[in-house]
């Protein structure tokens, strides 16, 4: 239920206020006569009165239910509604509750709970969703043993499934018939699943190291079966993987997972019948490119390792998101990483996590809707679905590993199973057992403090100096650690931070490391923890001033403050034997020439760009050593939303300028190393969506796209035409979107019939069509010629704002992946995005929350753009009846200037 102050206003939820339910549910048997319409649910439960509780009615919540009986012990019961709550009172210590209701799937187009897509049936019910299907305890620490009948027309619907395994099924009077399923092992609300449709399946059989043999299957439409090949691969793989890692099996005699196109989230984990967003299924070479495939491993992988870190341990409340989330992150991550050959493969896909946390987690820690891991409070719980509590819970979660080592981590997972399966518990009970497990380790001792990542919110910031001793032949490394004010916490106490660190020579061979007062010497790198305001470390030993490699591999979510002279960071980039920090060393020259060239009101004829960093840049291109992926990585420009970051005060068309004339500059300087790279890398011979050959094809597309660029401005026709025949030639989806790409971006006359072309080959295929929309809303902007073109694309006939999927692909792309095309001098793009929110707002809440963040930074924006946005998120929060989802996002947005 939602609750309002006297004002009106919603009330928020807190953390401190966590009170065990007054009652426990033993066990539940539903039972479902699908219909679009009009779908009846009957909902039996087995219940008790909870001793050690304070005796009080029973309330159950409910939301959008018709609701027709309700019966206690078999008779008739009285009963009250207050809000969307079910209240009862006078109940024994133990009864059985029955309750009918019905509900309408084919209106519902929030797509929480019970929902149609296509004709076929599918639920969503984390958070909050399954009070949307029946009333009931709709939180996570009221856990229940399911089962679960479906009915419904057997044409229409010939494929019945649900949580758990299937017992029973057979035929119904009248075309209709039924399937009966009961799932072993007891689950919070938010878990239980249903999908009825016309189906086929992908199934495989695999037998555990137990000798157990498990059924696979990936259901999906008809014509999508020759799609679903990597899904399946994927699947296995983190069974194996699971097992293997960390010794958790398959527990359950068939895992299922479910493809449907319109879907709020990427996936969802419900036990044993695992539903996507076809998004993270379906794959082949014609239709997905590298980034979908290792995407859909990725969320395959997350998804499945859910089923112990979620399913059979989950958390007591939704402010322990993370116990669940953050762990299951760094598990997909180690998964994706474990998969890759060789040591090279597995730092790409460190950096590419990592870029990720940077451009999307440090602003969001930054801005209205800073959050801890562990938030305190919340309105609404999907706007808590965030980077934050994912990908900063899963750092949170790796910095464990990297106190008590990899074989640690290991046990300490076994004793958290051990100690809490079919428990709901906290990210206490988490942190407590890995600390357990290994009692000796840095993270037992300082495990009160290590749990500050969990209760404070922002990024912290190392400032770090050094200081070369020639007499001692010593040098000294001050760090002062900070974290600045976030909304409801002005001031932070220090964290426990482990700081990877290395130091090379002037000529950038590593040194060995040896701490003032120890004897023993390391080779390579040596993990500082960090858990004071001020710290000095000294190192002895040394015959000249060392460069310091700090932070290898990015050992803590950390922002790093150390004043690098760019001999430094060249060194740093051409040798330091650490991946992560060798590209580091490249993003921080692009970032500094950037930051110089905004500074000096640069124009786009303007070189931002000094020759040593060119120079640089065309040594890593061309170095036999490097993997191509790797330098995919390094000559990829900072973003323009990362260096805004950088900034106090951002003007959106300034720093979009300068990282276009930075671009425009890498296009021509290295015109011929380019070219050269092409040739290269641009036959992979027979597709394959591995490590090594996915690098390839990405530099091969870099470089098409540089070499477009040069011709824009040298009027050459020769590689643009190239382009556009690769386009037409490609035998897979990678190769043909990045030439389409290179046209688009470039601005490319030969880009309009490119795009012609690419819509006829592929209309029918939804997914691609939502590229074909992506790139379009997020190209580079010239002389504000995208918002006019994204307000033509929405009324394409392929354009639909209730699908989710294409709805960001136009409405997103834009706002929130396109910022020089988004902040306007003439603040229409602001309105846009006003008018879009409320939209949406009242078709899908969840969407337009999100769309909503869009403009959490719009405090730092320069004139006029400040202004301006202020009065679009001012507009939005006045509407009236807007809901809860963007009415906390967007009254938090006001309160943060």
């Amino acid at each position: 239920m939602l609750l309002r102050d006297a004002q009106g206003q919603p009330i928020a939820i807190r953390r401190e206020d966590y009170a065990a339910p007054a009652y426990w549910i033993d066990t539940v048997d539903l039972t479902f006569d699908l219909d679009p319409a009009k779908t009846r649910v009957l909902n039996r439960m087995q219940m008790r009165r909870n001793p050690e509780a304070p005796v009080q009615p029973l309330r159950l919540d409910g939301d959008e239910l018709n609701l027709a009986r309700v019966l206690v012990n078999g008779q008739g019961a009285s009963f009250r509604m207050e809000g969307d709550q079910l209240v009862i009172d006078g109940l024994p210590d133990s009864f059985e509750l029955e309750i009918f209701t019905t509900c309408c799937p084919i209106k519902n187009t929030k797509l929480m709970g019970l929902f149609v897509s296509e004709d076929t049936f599918f639920t969503q019910c984390e958070a909050e969703g399954f009070r949307r299907i029946t009333y009931f305890l709709d939180r996570p620490d009221v856990m229940a043993s399911y089962t679960v009948t479906l009915r419904a027309a057997k044409a229409a619907y010939p494929v019945l499934l649900s949580n758990g395994n299937l017992v029973e099924q057979g035929e119904l009077p009248e075309g209709r018939h039924f399937a009966k399923w009961v799932d072993p092992f007891k689950k919070p609300s938010y878990l239980f699943a249903l999908v009825a449709g016309k189906l086929v399946a992908r199934e495989q059989r695999i037998k555990a190291r137990s000798g157990k043999e498990h059924l696979l299957q990936v259901y999906v439409r008809a014509g999508d079966l020759d799609k679903t090949e990597h899904a399946m691969n994927s699947l296995i793989n983190s069974v194996l993987w699971d097992e293997a890692r960390f010794g958790l099996p398959l527990d359950l005699d068939r895992f299922m997972i479910v493809a449907t196109s319109d879907f709020n989230m990427g996936a969802m984990e419900n036990k044993g019948l695992n539903i996507f967003n076809t998004k993270y299924v379906l794959a082949n070479q014609a239709t997905a490119t590298d980034a979908d495939y290792s995407n859909i491993e990725s969320v395959v992988g997350h998804e499945y390792f859910h089923n112990w870190s979620g399913d059979r341990v989950t958390c007591r409340d939704w402010f322990q998101l993370s116990l669940k989330e953050g762990l299951t992150v760094f598990r997909d991550q180690e998964f994706s990483q474990d998969l890759c050959a060789d040591a090279s493969a597995r730092a790409v896909k460190r950096i590419e996590d990592v870029r990720v946390l940077r451009t999307a987690q440090f602003p969001e820690d930054a801005g209205p809707m800073a959050h801890p891991v562990r938030p305190d409070s919340y309105i609404e719980i999907s706007n808590f679905y965030t980077v934050t509590i994912y990908e900063k819970g899963a750092e949170v979660v790796r910095m464990m590993q990297t106190l008590v080592g990899r074989k640690g981590f290991e046990k300490g997972i076994t004793l958290y199973f051990e100690r809490h399966d079919g428990q709901a518990v906290t990210c206490d009970d988490f942190a407590q057992a890995i600390a357990d497990a290994n009692p000796e380790s840095e993270l037992a001792r300082l495990l009160p403090q290590f749990k500050r990542w969990y209760s404070q919110a922002g990024t912290p910031r190392l400032a770090a100096h050094g200081v070369y001793d020639a007499q001692n032949r010593s040098y000294t490394l001050s760090v002062v650690q900070s974290c600045p004010p976030t909304p409801g916490q002005p001031t932070k106490e220090p964290f426990v931070i482990p700081v990877n660190i290395g130091l090379l020579d002037a000529s950038g061979r590593e040194l060995p490391l040896q701490l003032e007062g120890e004897s023993d010497v390391t080779r390579g790198t040596r993990t500082l923890v960090l858990s004071r305001a001020g710290e000095q470390i000294t190192f002895v030993g040394l015959d000249a001033e060392p460069v310091p490699s700090i932070l290898r591999g990015f050992s803590a979510p950390v922002i790093l403050d150390f004043e690098y002279t760019d001999a430094q960071l060249l060194t740093l980039l051409a040798n330091d034997p650490d991946p992560f920090n060798r590209w580091e060393a490249g993003q921080r020259l692009g970032l500094r020439a950037a930051l110089n060239g905004i500074a000096a009101l640069a124009t786009d004829t303007t070189p931002v760009l000094n020759d040593a960093y060119i120079d640089a840049m065309r040594s890593v291109l061309r170095n036999p050593q490097l993997d191509a992926a790797f330098k995919e990585l390094v000559l990829t420009l900072p973003s323009e939303t990362y260096i805004a970051e950088q900034l106090d005060v951002v003007d959106p068309q300034r720093v979009h300028l300068v990282r276009e004339a930075m671009r425009a500059q890498l296009a021509t300087a290295l015109f011929a190393d380019w070219q050269w790279a092409y040739e290269e890398n641009h036959d992979t011979g027979a597709y394959s969506p591995d490590p090594t050959s996915s690098g390839r094809r990405a530099l091969a597309g870099m470089a098409l796209n540089f070499l477009c660029l040069a011709a824009r401005s040298s009027g050459d026709v020769v590689w643009p035409g190239k382009t556009l025949q690769r386009f037409k030639d490609a035998g897979n989806m990678t190769d043909r979107f990045n030439s389409l790409n290179a046209l688009v971006a470039s601005g490319h006359t030969l880009a309009a019939q490119a795009l012609a072309r690419f819509h006829a080959i592929f209309k029918d295929e939804a997914l691609v069509i939502d590229k074909w929309f992506s790139l379009q809303a997020g190209a580079p902007d010239r002389g504000g010629d995208i918002l006019p073109l994204v307000k033509q694309l929405m009324k394409h006939p392929d354009f639909s704002l209730k699908n989710p999927n294409r709805a960001r692909s136009v409405i997103f792309s834009y706002c929130s992946a396109n910022p020089g095309a988004f902040h306007r001098p003439d603040a229409a793009g602001y309105v846009f995005w006003s008018e879009r929110v409320i939209e949406l707002d009242a078709i899908n809440p969840q969407v337009a929350a999100r769309l909503a963040r869009a403009l959490d930074r719009w405090s730092k924006l320069a004139e006029p753009y400040r202004s301006a946005a202020r009065e679009a998120i001012a507009r939005v929060a006045a509407k009236p009846d807007l809901s809860k989802d963007t009415h906390e996002v967007v009254t938090r947005a006001l309160a943060g200037n």
